[in-house]
């Protein structure tokens, strides 16, 4: 009975002290283990685009020049930078120069570049058309004639800017003189004489807002200036009936001044520019209505 009792008491003590390990020691020996954080989503991050830059690049065989600087220009805008780089002076004179005096049946493309959503406050149909042009005229400024310049625009949706600038957006090919070159020239003439520019506005205006069809025919008549020489752009201003004729007079002439310095804030020279005024003469619609002489009240842009 005593031996049994004592390994009754020795079982009951060998099962409480396992309990008590357990209840209060479960994790004794263990070594501590940190709970783990949750893994945290890494967002990755876009990556900038790089500023594109176009060279002043020119080959044709005979000549080539390309240097990695270029006429840039501002966001929004078609007038180049300034100080042009010297690199870039250097391709034009007097290699450039000196190759189309002494090859005229060769002719130098310009073709700016714009992108969509860039506002276009100049006066030609896209801002690629109106860089060319302020390229163009730095060209002509340096002793080359226009008549061996053609200018053209282009979209570019991927050209990316450095800032606000956008770096070298204006592309150089050399080409032959196209065999219909006359025929074109003759075709553009016939255009504008048929359908001139009219535009329609107070002279207390600030500025003029062209359409894009206007647009379209400044386009046409710098081009028609660039390729024959001794043309004119002419700019008439008329007025309607009412008051007297020497104040038409002078209200036409100041509609046509108006509009002549638009011309050449837009890249048009100045000596290439005629202006006049007619006053009331040769209206287009009846000065007994006010919406007939509102017609009457216009400036003419076309060439001579």
């Amino acid at each position: 009975m005593t031996k049994t009792t004592s390994l009754l008491g020795i079982l009951i003590t060998i099962i409480a002290g396992i309990f008590l390990y357990m209840k209060l020691c479960s994790s004794c020996g263990v070594p501590n283990v940190a709970e783990e954080e949750p893994a945290k989503e890494v967002v990755a991050q876009p990556v900038a685009p790089q500023p594109t830059s176009y060279p002043f690049a020119l080959s044709d065989g005979e000549y080539a020049y390309n240097v990695n600087d270029n006429f840039n220009f501002n966001v929004s805008s078609s007038t180049y930078l300034e100080p042009l780089s010297q690199k870039v002076r250097d391709g034009i004179i007097p290699g450039l120069k000196d190759f189309l005096t002494e090859n005229e049946n060769k002719v130098l493309n310009i073709t700016g570049y714009y992108k969509g959503d860039e506002n276009n406050d100049s006066a030609f149909p896209n801002l690629g058309l109106a860089r060319a042009n302020a390229v163009k005229n730095y060209m002509v400024s340096q002793e080359i004639p226009s008549s061996q310049i053609n200018t053209m625009g282009k979209l570019m949706g991927d050209m990316v800017p450095d800032g606000n600038v956008f770096l070298g957006p204006v592309n150089y090919s050399i080409a032959e003189v196209a065999a219909n070159a006359e025929d074109e020239i003759k075709a553009l003439y016939d255009k504008i004489e048929a359908d001139p520019l009219v535009l329609y506005f107070d002279t207390a205006e600030a500025s003029i807002n062209l359409s894009a069809s206007q647009k379209q025919k400044v386009a046409d008549i710098s081009r028609y200036l660039d390729k024959v020489e001794k043309a004119k752009c002419e700019v008439v201003g008329y007025t309607d009936s009412q008051g007297r004729r020497r104040t038409n007079m002078r209200l036409g002439q100041e509609r046509a001044d108006f509009a002549k310095a638009y011309l050449i804030q837009n890249g048009i020279a100045e000596d290439r520019i005629k202006t006049d005024s007619k006053g009331p003469r040769d209206p287009v619609a009846s000065n007994d209505t006010e919406e007939g002489r509102a017609k009457n009240r216009r400036t003419v842009i076309s060439i001579k």
